[in-house]
């Protein structure tokens, strides 16, 4: 049976209707500082964006609507998170090829290139890093833009208590090459906040490894910082 391009048409993503709900410059800074992984209150997420709480809300309802957030109600206060990990990697992924705004000519912060977290996961020179020491070390191996662990890499994540599962490629913001996504990544980042081998700045999704860290990513991951 032949398909017309009509009907090809009908089932294409909305590519114009996702990038419209991003682009609006209120929403895309939301969106970034989502990026956290944390939840974070609608009056936080109004001064980050340098709105009033109304406007915020407003925008706020429109990427609900849409599926790029989701809220959690504590008493009289919402908190917003990220619908999932697949509006992270897309945001990201828009990053690579976003200009840079004219009025701010500046570098990207040098904490957030160095670590920082993609959603859930880790990014930056310490995530891009980690990625190409398993890749080395044939702990994982990758076809095309996914991650598998192989035999040796199932071992030696279990014995950490990290549940070895399939990955996806994130291509990097600020490195241009690939992090570890998806379910893999999550659990690996997991690991390395609740060891205290990296911890997290304070308003910023940007991460700083500890001493014990740097032990730590070396014994372990044969990664030299």
């Amino acid at each position: 049976m032949k398909v017309t391009q009509q009907e090809i048409a009908q089932h294409e993503p909305d590519l114009s209707s996702a990038a419209a709900l991003i682009g609006e410059p209120t929403r895309a800074t939301i969106l970034t500082a989502l990026m956290t992984g944390l939840a974070l209150p609608a009056g936080e997420l109004a001064e980050l964006a340098g709105v009033s709480p109304q406007t915020a809300s407003m925008h706020l309802q429109k990427l609900l609507e849409n599926n790029m957030v989701s809220v959690e109600t504590q008493g009289r206060h919402r908190y917003y998170r990220l619908e999932n990990s697949d509006v992270a990697v897309a945001l990201e992924a828009l990053m690579v090829i976003a200009p840079t705004q004219p009025k701010k000519r500046q570098l990207p912060n040098q904490d957030m290139c160095y670590a920082r977290t993609c959603y859930d996961h880790l990014a930056g020179w310490l995530g891009v890093l980690l990625c190409q020491t398993m890749l080395e070390n044939n702990w994982i191996t990758q076809q095309h833009l996914e991650f598998t662990p192989t035999e040796l890499g199932k071992n030696k994540l279990a014995s950490l208590g990290i549940q070895p599962s399939q990955a996806r490629a994130c291509l990097d913001w600020t490195e241009r090459r690939h992090h570890i996504g998806g379910e893999l990544g999550r659990n690996i980042t997991t690991y390395l906040l609740e060891q205290k081998w990296v911890v997290r700045h304070t308003s910023s999704r940007a991460l700083r490894v500890t001493e014990k860290g740097i032990l730590g990513l070396r014994d372990v991951f044969g990664m030299r910082l």
